[in-house]
């Protein structure tokens, strides 16, 4: 896993409010995707994790900074070819309800980009993919003939990810595809993906709430908050040892499922709101909310730097 596939070089994305005031949705973000791994991006709803991932996909404009996945450039190969990377990158979305069309059958929805990439030799090639790719993720074929509507919120979002997997893809976006499901159907997406990451080697982006699913899946984890990127390191140096005082409240309120432990244990409360990304002040976004707060926090915004190996902090804590 140490080649990278998907570079993301200070990545910006700002949204026009009005006619002078910004949105800085995703604010000079830089991290790295190495092939065959799982990066894990989490932070609270709004701090830009969904627009960093489809902007790094090519599905927005970025604003400024560079995308690179496996050499290319993705919004020049945008520009050439209107469908981008889309035979090579694909995305689970988050709602299994609103992302399947109401009017096609499972077969029909699976054999969409079957059928715009061309890849069936003919009508019997592409029933037989239809149906493996059924079976690969837990459904029957004879569920090929049925609507979306007939299945349950687990089953629906099992036909997103066959989708997905129909045009052979290397890279996934997982854009929060466990947080309209149960627990008990969260645990089974989540063990289906981690199955399908091993039996094809596929790279994800995994974007989610669920700190603890997060964990169970990725390598690596990336935290955002207000459109920056707080830490991002190892899985379990980042659970173990996380160093940002926002990733270290996070992880506070993760619950533990043994007892005594979690009756040991402090939640760090984070003082006042979130502040608006239109227009931020400069310095850290987070010192309004952060108890060890300094001077320069104030002054200077802060830079990811590198503190252990693959372990990278934004914080004035850490010269």
């Amino acid at each position: 896993m140490s080649e990278s596939l998907l570079e993301v070089n200070g990545l910006k994305k700002y949204f026009k409010v009005g006619r002078k005031a910004e949105l800085k949705a995703v604010d000079d973000v830089s991290f790295t995707i190495r092939r065959g791994e799982t990066l894990g991006l989490v932070g609270e709803s709004g701090c830009g994790k969904t627009t960093c991932g489809r902007t790094s996909i090519g599905l927005y404009e970025k604003t400024g900074g560079s995308i690179l996945y496996n050499g290319k450039d993705v919004h020049e190969e945008k520009l050439r070819n209107p469908l981008g990377l889309s035979k090579e990158v694909q995305m689970i979305f988050q709602d299994p309800y609103a992302s399947l069309n109401p009017r096609m059958t499972v077969g029909e929805i699976i054999a969409e980009g079957i059928d715009i990439h061309g890849l069936a030799a003919g009508a019997q090639d592409r029933k037989d993919r239809i149906h493996e790719l059924l079976h690969l993720v837990g459904l029957n074929k004879e569920h090929g003939n049925r609507f979306a509507h007939e299945f349950s919120g687990g089953q629906r979002q099992r036909i997103g990810i066959a989708r997905a997997l129909a045009v052979d893809p290397t890279f996934l976006l997982c854009d929060e595809p466990i947080s309209a499901l149960d627990v008990s159907i969260q645990a089974q997406i989540v063990n289906l993906l981690v199955k399908l990451q091993r039996d094809r080697g596929l790279t994800y982006l995994f974007i989610a709430h669920d700190l603890s699913m997060v964990k169970h899946i990725s390598h690596r984890v990336g935290v955002m908050y207000l459109g920056t990127l707080a830490e991002i390191g190892p899985s379990k140096e980042l659970y173990h040892h996380p160093l940002h005082p926002y990733t270290q409240a996070l992880l506070s309120a993760v619950p533990v499922p043994d007892p005594r432990l979690e009756k040991s244990r402090e939640m760090i409360v984070l003082d006042g709101e979130v502040p608006s990304p239109i227009n931020p002040q400069p310095g850290c976004r987070f010192r309004d909310r952060c108890k060890l707060a300094m001077p320069i926090c104030g002054e200077v915004t802060p830079k990811l730097k590198e503190v252990a190996k693959d372990h990278a902090v934004s914080c004035h804590l850490y010269p």
